[in-house]
């Protein structure tokens, strides 16, 4: 009879092969992903690949099902390399869905699940079989197709912003982008009248919308900053850049992130107007304390006013003496 060392060492070997005949890249075949699939599937080292199951699974979950059935322990820091490293790929390769039972969910949600995919698992369960063979030729052929579907389903969740009479873009779900759509659609015509969007900071990418020309003629380039503000407008007939952080979780424009942004924009040639926007009037008083002199805030649930936080003047960028 196998010891438990032995179970362990076949389970994750079988788990690589299959990863190996799913196709997987080569930066993916390798334990940690091994150990992604197991939890996935729930396999422990005594289990059978035939008794799969398919539970709802997060990552911190994954590491800890690693830890309890095949004795390896991660730091807590190696969650995100979890996340960008192996879950991303199986993702990608149409072996696991992402979010199936909210597929409206943030993507930086803590609550982020994974599931083996329907597809995938019909295989897996085949695995040391006659049978699995043709199962993974199968999926194999109709993995594009799948693929498709699942971004489709996806994209149908996803957040769209008008930015012209004639265009709209599409950022991910959840309550930040939500307050950025009002931040463009309710609060720009309302107190910006006329001016031009720059950029789009997204959760799901680097960012959701990026005019070089403008940015490029305003003397500053997003590529070569840091942390970039949620939504960056443009007044032409002002020369004001208008820096907007979308507040739902993270602050507002505090007197630290003032200073940053003052740095990060040093060599725009416009005047700086600093607004922090908020769903409504709750979150707002939750980080009224936080906000910076000389600043704007505005609370989308009551779109028609603006708080001034510089009183030498109303919206504005502000001169110093």
């Amino acid at each position: 009879m196998k010891n438990v060392e032995q179970l362990i060492s076949e389970k994750v070997t079988q788990a690589i092969d299959i990863l190996t005949r799913f196709g997987m890249p080569n930066a993916q075949l390798n334990d940690r992903t091994a150990y992604c699939l197991l939890a996935i599937v729930n396999i422990t080292p005594e289990k059978k690949w035939q008794n799969a199951e398919k539970p709802l699974i997060g990552i911190t979950p994954m590491m800890d099902f690693t830890k309890i059935n095949y004795r390896k322990e991660y730091a807590p820091n190696s969650r995100e390399t979890f996340r960008r490293f192996s879950t991303h790929q199986l993702v990608q390769a149409g072996i696991v869905l992402y979010n199936p039972d909210d597929p409206s969910r943030p993507v930086n949600s803590p609550k982020a699940v994974y599931q083996i995919s329907p597809a995938a698992f019909d295989v897996i369960k085949k695995y040391e079989t006659k049978d699995f063979d043709k199962a993974l030729e199968e999926f194999k052929k109709n993995q594009k197709t799948l693929s498709e579907r699942y971004s489709h389903e996806r994209e149908m969740n996803m957040v769209s912003v008008k930015i012209r009479d004639e265009h709209s873009i599409q950022i991910s779900p959840g309550k930040h982008s939500e307050l950025i759509k009002q931040i463009i659609e309710e609060m720009a015509p309302r107190f910006l009248p006329g001016c031009e969007l720059v950029y789009i900071g997204d959760t799901g990418e680097k960012w959701g919308y990026y005019d070089q020309e403008i940015a490029g003629n305003l003397l500053f380039n997003v590529q070569e900053h840091g942390k970039m503000p949620d939504v960056i407008l443009y007044v032409k007939d002002k020369n004001w850049i208008v820096l907007v952080e979308s507040v739902t979780s993270h602050g507002p424009v505090d007197s630290k992130r003032y200073i940053e942004l003052e740095e990060l924009f040093s060599s725009v040639n416009a005047d700086k107007v600093y607004i922090s926007a908020f769903p409504d009037k709750s979150t707002f008083v939750r980080f009224a304390h936080d906000i910076a002199w000389e600043t704007e805030s505005w609370i989308a649930d009551n779109p028609d006013h603006m708080i001034h936080f510089n009183g030498d003047k109303f919206l504005g960028p502000h001169k110093k003496a």
